[in-house]
């Protein structure tokens, strides 16, 4: 059974919310209604922080933890703070990289429900996306009144487990239509889990799913889910989903857990709702973008912004002595085996070559005009001379700020230091510039990114991009934002290339319509939507203690 700190009733208390704001779900969890963030103004003065980070080792450097180490240090110095959070996924949960709960004295609460089911919202995310899988191969099955084209179908079906074997599957034939060929993409990369990320209400959310591209009929008109008559019946299976979910920190600090985009191959990140309800009850919002800033953060601007209409007073961005080593050429890592010395002991030359990498991403954020603190994330192997080292460069590299940050290891006390910087660098003046204009072309769009955020020198489209360019830009979407689909593990399509590349080609496969979401995807070349598991999965991990009923494993 998961610890937990306080109550949940006495949390929501403290954040603010009246007993009939909130729904209690099981222990330590609470469904928020969504009156609360329609009915009440935002507060006075309260500061958006949003957390990224550079390019991680394949083991994470401690965002997650840090959102959550600078939530509890910003309360201990008598700020109301609230952390907003996307949901873990059981792909990494029982794959390479585990939890995504944060870790150590700056976790969430309950560890344990928030890692495996929570309240439940992505089994329904799943359930609504794969009944429209399934009304569009029925209306193909009864008569097809739509003349759709089977060989246009664009959606494909969802799965919360990592499974490479789903990649493509056949679809049997029936009547007169032929079989076709098809694949699962990962919940996480579901567009009804980017509509439940960026619904600002139940009419937004209903309308679009209604819009949900599904393919083209035989006269070369689309189909949308509104069409099939399938838009209802998905936003029922989403009525209870779309409340944030309200848990804790390990030192019981509020926190709003909700919906869970990957950041490599979705937009990466938490609900709209969640942090317009926790804008209303809180001095700080506290919000983490998956992945580095070339892409959580990226689409936090571009995409999430876009939609909210809010933006971050401040953006702190995470860095390790281990990961700029990597990206100095210091060695490299492998799950499931220790980090070699070259990462962990002493190795300025390293060091000094992996700020490249850093340097970027503190350029791609200042891009945007907003402030940039950086926190150096410390593991107790680290040299203290070191740390120090790279929080003084930082400031040279064009950091309004920067602190070593302890949370892990000390909780909030810990993240003291990173708290002030904060408090300190959010009140300076923010300058938001989008990256490109909603005018902008699908490929000056691409473009843009590509050699703005990444330091890419062109653009190279398969055969298939181009023509899903050409079909996107004919049925007028060429005006929405691009989510990008790429490695996380480097600047770069390719993962083995670290540190800051330049001149680099970005190679696009395809180009995906998700007019629901009310963006375009565009996928680089050897990119899945749809994860393997590892060799050693962390599930091999994981037991159930029959005399305790504790879970063993889960990390």
């Amino acid at each position: 059974m998961s610890h937990i700190s306080k109550e949940i009733s006495e949390v929501a208390h403290e954040m603010g919310l009246q007993q009939g704001d909130w729904i209690p779900y099981g222990i330590g969890k609470a469904k928020v209604r969504l009156e609360v963030a329609q009915q009440k103004p935002r507060s006075s003065g309260a500061r958006y922080v949003l957390v990224t980070a550079i390019n991680p080792t394949p083991l994470g450097e401690g965002k997650t933890t840090t959102a959550i180490g600078l939530a509890m240090g910003l309360c201990d110095m008598g700020q109301r703070a609230v952390v907003t959070l996307r949901q873990p996924s059981l792909g990494p949960v029982f794959g390479i990289k585990g939890g995504g709960t944060g870790g150590g004295k700056a976790q969430l609460e309950p560890m344990h429900d928030i890692n495996l089911h929570l309240t439940g919202d992505a089994y329904a995310v799943a359930a609504s996306h794969n009944l429209l899988a399934a009304f569009t191969d029925n209306h193909l099955f009864h008569g097809n009144e739509l003349s759709l084209d089977p060989r246009s179908i664009t959606w494909p079906r969802a799965m919360a487990i990592s499974d490479r074997a789903l990649r493509h599957v056949t679809v049997p034939g029936h009547n007169q239509v032929k079989g076709r060929e098809a694949q699962f993409v990962i919940t996480e990369a579901s567009e009804v889990m980017a509509i439940l990320a960026l619904a600002r209400d139940r009419s937004d959310l209903r309308q679009r799913l209604g819009r949900i591209f599904v393919g083209m009929t035989t006269s070369g008109k689309p189909v949308f889910a509104e069409d099939l008559r399938c838009a209802g019946a998905m936003e029922v299976l989403l009525q209870e989903a779309l409340l944030p979910n309200l848990v804790q920190t390990s030192e019981g600090t509020p926190a709003l857990v909700h919906a869970g985009p990957f950041g490599n191959i979705a937009h990466g990140n938490c609900s709209v709702l969640a942090d317009e309800i926790a804008l209303r009850h809180a001095d700080y919002v506290v919000t983490e973008a998956g992945f580095g800033s070339d892409l959580g953060a990226e689409k936090f601007f571009n995409i999430k912004c876009r939609v909210s209409g809010l933006v971050p007073n401040a953006a702190v961005v995470v860095a390790t002595l281990r990961a700029l080593k990597l990206h100095g050429g210091g060695g490299t890592v492998k799950p499931g085996r220790p980090l070699p010395a070259s990462l962990t002991d002493p190795n300025r030359q390293a060091l000094e070559k992996g700020l490249d990498n850093l340097a970027q991403h503190i350029a791609n954020i200042r891009t945007y005009g907003v402030p940039v603190v950086v926190a150096v994330n410390a593991f107790p192997e680290d040299s203290g001379d070191e740390l120090e080292w790279v929080r003084t460069r930082a400031l040279d590299l064009g950091a309004a700020g920067a602190s070593v940050s302890t949370h892990f290891q000390e909780g909030g006390k810990g993240a003291s230091d990173l708290a002030q910087t904060v408090i300190r660098v959010a009140d300076q003046p923010v300058r938001y510039t989008p990256l490109y204009k909603d005018t902008d072309t699908i490929k000056g769009k691409i473009h843009a990114i590509a050699t703005s955020m990444y330091g890419a020198g062109q653009v190279a489209y398969d055969p298939q991009a181009e023509r899903d360019i050409e079909r996107a830009t004919q049925l007028g979407f060429s005006h929405l934002p691009i989510c990008m689909a790429k490695t996380p593990l480097s600047l770069s399509h390719d993962p083995l290339l670290k540190g800051r590349p330049t001149g680099f080609t970005i190679p696009i496969k395809e180009v995906r319509i998700l007019s629901g979401a009310g963006f375009l995807t565009a996928v680089c070349s050897g990119m899945q939507l749809m994860p393997g598991l590892p060799k050693v999965p962390a599930g091999e991990g994981i037991s159930l203690d029959h005399e305790t009923g504790e879970i063993r494993g889960l990390r």
